[in-house]
């Protein structure tokens, strides 16, 4: 755990105890969204496998403006700033078009030419 040093100085032992159980929480939380995360990139490494086969597009700017305002709703009712929301979506979005890229190219260089 990353709470053995809190930081705090002379802070009564209830305090730290509830600050070490929220830290703990937080922890919890970071773990889980590592996990979504790695979950996500495995489809969307299918995605960019089907895609390179099939030679279509990296990028997909219909289905992104679509996700990037379904997030933005989404994080409105969970009282999440829609902007942050927005911002974290382009940088997942843009390393998934990055790996697409990447796989198109090794799938073109892998798949024998007719010359």
């Amino acid at each position: 755990m990353t709470t053995s040093n809190t930081g705090t100085g002379d802070v009564e032992p209830q305090v730290r105890q509830e600050l070490e159980r929220l830290r703990d929480s937080i922890d919890n939380i970071d773990a889980a969204v590592v996990h979504l995360l790695a979950e996500r990139f495995k489809a969307t490494q299918q995605v960019g496998r089907l895609k390179a086969v099939h030679q279509l597009p990296p990028a997909d700017p219909a289905r992104e403006s679509r996700q990037i305002e379904r997030l933005r709703r989404l994080a409105e009712n969970a009282k999440l700033d829609p902007a942050f929301a927005e911002k974290f979506l382009n940088f997942i979005i843009a390393e998934v078009i990055r790996h697409h890229e990447r796989i198109a190219e090794d799938t073109a260089h892998a798949q024998p030419t007719d010359d």
